[in-house]
């Protein structure tokens, strides 16, 4: 049995004036970057577009604006302003000239942004009309998954616009071998390439251009290395002297070299995280297993007498403050569905090795630690949980939790390590697996997995069904048989998954268009140098360079079709309640509740549709009267009839309650996602797999989305991941835990999230934390995939929205990740304020 050192390090001045000025102002937008690469591009027309790229890469590292801020140990930053944020016009740029003048006011991750700065940013960005990611991706689209993003059935939005991220690179080897290391390696493999080989053009451009991206890196760090000596000259404070000659030294050494002590090795990740941002433009880019990597470093420092407890612990929360330093702008309907200016940057702790064995160590401890001193959303941490994990750890996990920061998230080995076995990973690097974003498992440095690759909503399919694949009078899915003239609950389960099937396909489709877009447009070298096997294949990760080659797409309110599907069984086809006629017409409008804009669009399309069906091109004017004589021509005896049906709706059983005939249900209703689409592949010869979570964008996507017939109004949120219907699990947490392990988190490899909300109370006291490991362990016993928490008050929650000038450090549990509370939309908020509030 280990023993673990248990000790904890206070939280120093430092770290919280660090905090301080990093929160100090709003982020700020600059162009260095893009102006930088912009120049590069201009330079390197006709020139294979690997080799570019890393020129341009390197071109910025050489010219960027640097800074070192007071306090700091830790150095490297993408800006000069605290979280600022540069652009990547190379990815797409049109939104944000639209949104100049709008995003420092957006409800959703504003950012401020100079006069100055949009004229440098207009300027550069007129090279790269027609010539982004974005413009290709939508050349590859068929013109049916285009109009179904229009439509809101799902969105790529995101990674249509920026980089992909999504994976953890090999941290290990910088600071085993140092760049220096990498680039002889690199020019082995060039070495063996002759130019008879068919593949010699793509392979040994892809090599010089690693080979120029270490080079513009090494050259980076040797800037700071400058600066950090140029300010010690200047300065008065002996300690402060001290501690910038030992930053040059430190960035003399790596990570051009091996790292040779733990103050060194914090530094060469450092560089290795923040230049992958700055070449990508991707987000989840994650550190993955930290404490196994880095704890052989710490290891040798101690035993040597070279570093003490107290001082790698501030090492530590100096990493943690700058994770929360790199930011991102994205477009502002992505913003919503990412709310809080999180990166997802996944750092995980404890689980197993390669053999089975627990992995758990001191540096397990510090980095639960660093994150309860620094106390900001990034890194996103999480833990491994399985039957053998150390009481102690999950212990001063939970301790962490009752904070209410939402951290760590909690996930099952015992699930996770045979899914992944099922998608073709051998046993020895399943067990080694990290977590990606939010909540997406992967082989570290093997895999390109392209997480969250897109958002469908599973409620707006089964919208159709009750239209015949009629949106907004637009025919956009099949023609499914209508509601009316269904005879059992088999043919409209049926028809949901027809239409299912029809957009899972298009969804395939918008995913390969932006997947050959990158792949064409955004091979990244220096990615390639730190992903096996990208080297000895001369293939980038977009080109399929990495081992491991996946495309993630995520679904969520599977609570709700779970529901919906069981009020059709139910009150339709069982009880004879109602009739799908019925029904229809209550879902139409609203339950006889608002008719709010997005009911009445509905209706305006369908009136559209039927004056065309009589060659009649109607006028606007026309049309909105037409829309609202139809909507004043309904009866109140049909208005009390919804309102019948709505409460008959309430009172059914619901998911999420430990009642085996609805979570049965449940389970079938992400079958109708998870199952379809294991039969695609990507470009890059990897397969599709599902994942059930939403990031946030349940809110938004529940904002264009109609009722529902689990009783779910118009505009209203649909249910976050594999999580119940808010507000709808009141059987207590067991029960909730019991129904959502029901369904089959196995197959779901790209994922699973299930959030719970307590009142503080319920974590009060050793008792309070021992029951609620004692939670987390059953529903993983049950097979439960993951599991994360907010523990938050209703009431705190609502003064926070009344008195936000009293909550600045409020952090609660959104979807994968943890944001400020009162940074988020005042949608989310209320999404999570409606969340369930359980006792334990």
């Amino acid at each position: 049995m280990k023993n673990f050192d248990l000790s904890r390090s206070p939280k120093t001045e430092r770290i919280a004036r660090l905090v301080e000025d990093l929160y100090a102002k709003m982020p700020e937008i600059e162009s260095a970057r893009a102006v930088l690469y912009t120049e590069s591009f201009r330079q390197t027309e006709n020139q294979p577009m690997v080799l570019r790229k890393a020129k341009a890469f390197a071109h910025v590292l050489d010219q960027i604006p640097i800074i070192i801020r007071p306090n700091e140990l830790i150095v490297g930053s993408s800006t000069l302003a605290p979280r600022g944020c540069q652009t990547f016009p190379e990815f797409s740029f049109e939104w944000l000239e639209q949104e100049f003048d709008t995003v420092a006011n957006r409800e959703a991750d504003p950012f401020f942004i100079a006069e100055e700065t949009k004229k440098q940013l207009h300027e550069a960005d007129k090279y790269w009309k027609g010539r982004t990611t974005s413009d290709l991706a939508l050349s590859y689209m068929s013109p049916e998954a285009i109009r179904a993003q229009n439509h809101n059935i799902f969105t790529v939005g995101n990674y249509f616009y920026n980089g992909v991220g999504h994976f953890t690179v090999q941290y290990w080897k910088v600071l085993e071998l140092g760049i220096e290391g990498i680039m002889r390696e690199v020019k082995a493999e060039l070495d063996t390439v002759k130019p008879s080989d068919a593949d010699y053009g793509t392979k040994s451009r892809m090599l010089e251009s690693c080979l120029i991206a270490c080079a513009g890196i090494i050259r980076y760090a040797n800037r700071y290395a400058a600066l950090a000596k140029e300010l010690a000259a200047k300065e008065t404070n002996k300690t402060r002297k001290e501690e910038l000659l030992r930053i040059a030294e430190n960035c003399t050494q790596v990570p051009e070299k091996p790292a040779r002590n733990f103050y060194e090795a914090c530094q060469s990740f450092w560089f290795v995280q923040q230049l992958i941002q700055m070449e990508s433009s991707g987000h989840s880019i994650s550190p993955g297993r930290f404490d196994q990597y880095m704890y052989p470093y710490y290891r040798a420092d101690l035993e040597a007498g070279v570093i003490n407890h107290d001082d790698a612990q501030e090492l530590l929360d100096c990493i943690w403050v700058k994770l929360n330093d790199l930011n991102k702008c994205r477009d502002a309907e992505s913003a919503k569905g990412f709310a809080g200016y999180s990166l997802f940057q996944n750092l995980i702790v404890g689980g197993q090795d390669e053999q089975g064995r627990d992995a758990t160590n001191d540096l397990s401890f510090m980095c639960i630690d660093a994150s309860m001193h620094v106390f900001l959303p990034m890194p996103s941490l999480s833990i491994r949980v399985w039957n053998q994990s150390p009481q102690e750890l999950l212990l001063r996990a939970a301790e962490l939790t009752r904070t209410g920061i939402g951290l760590p998230a909690y996930y099952n080995d015992e699930v996770i390590i045979p899914s992944l076995m099922s998608r073709g990973i051998p046993l020895e690097e399943a067990r080694n697996y990290s977590i990606i974003g939010c909540v997406e498992p992967q082989v570290m440095g093997k895999t390109l997995g392209w997480h969250d690759a897109a958002f469908f909503n599973m409620v707006r399919p089964m919208e159709l069904v009750f239209t015949g694949g009629v949106d907004m009078g637009e025919q956009i899915g099949p023609k499914t048989k209508p509601v009316e003239e269904m005879q059992s609950f088999e043919e409209f389960f049926d028809a949901y998954q027809e239409q299912m099937n029809y957009f899972i396909g298009l969804l395939v489709n918008a995913d390969n268009a932006v997947d050959l877009a990158h792949r064409e447009r955004a091979p990244l070298a220096f990615i390639s140098t730190l992903m096996d096997d990208c080297i000895k294949r001369g293939k980038t990760p977009e080109q399929g360079g990495a081992i491991y080659n996946f495309t993630g797409p995520q679904g969520f309110g599977v609570a709700n079709i779970a529901d919906s599907l069981y009020t059709v069984k139910k009150l339709v086809f069982e009880d004879h309640r109602c009739t799908l006629a019925e029904l229809k017409q209550a879902l139409r409008y609203n339950f006889g509740k608002e008719i709010n804009p997005f009911i009445v669009a509905q209706i305006a399309g369908d009136v559209t549709n039927s004056f065309l069906a009589q060659h009649v091109t109607p006028e606007p004017e026309l049309v909105a009267k037409t829309t609202q004589q139809v909507i004043a021509s309904v009866s109140e005896q049909d208005r009390k009839r919804m309102e019948e049906i709505y409460e008959m709706i309430l009172d059914l059983p619901k998911f999420g309650n430990d009642i085996p005939e609805v979570d049965e249900i449940g389970r079938e209703a992400a079958y109708c996602y998870t199952r379809p689409l294991l039969q695609y592949r990507n470009p890059r010869g990897g397969i599709f797999q599902a994942g059930l979570y939403p990031v946030s964008a349940n809110v938004p996507l529940g904002f264009t989305s109609g009722a529902s017939p689990d009783g779910r109004l118009a505009r209203q949120p649909v249910a976050d991941g594999v999580s119940p219907s808010q507000g709808r699990d009141v059987n207590g947490p067991t029960a909730a835990a019991n129904s959502v392990a029901m369904l089959d988190h196995g197959i779901a490899s790209n994922g699973t999230l299930y959030n719970q909300k307590f009142h503080p109370t319920a974590l009060a006291g050793q008792e309070g934390l021992i029951k609620f490991i004692d939670l987390i362990r059953t529903f993983f016993d049950r097979k439960g995939m993951h599991m994360q928490f907010n523990v938050v008050s209703r009431e705190t929650l609502l003064d926070a929205q009344q008195h936000p000038e009293n909550y600045k450090g409020l952090i609660v549990r959104v979807a994968g990740y943890s944001a400020l509370f009162t940074g988020l939309s005042k949608s989310l908020q209320d999404d999570i304020i409606s969340r369930t509030e359980q006792g334990l």
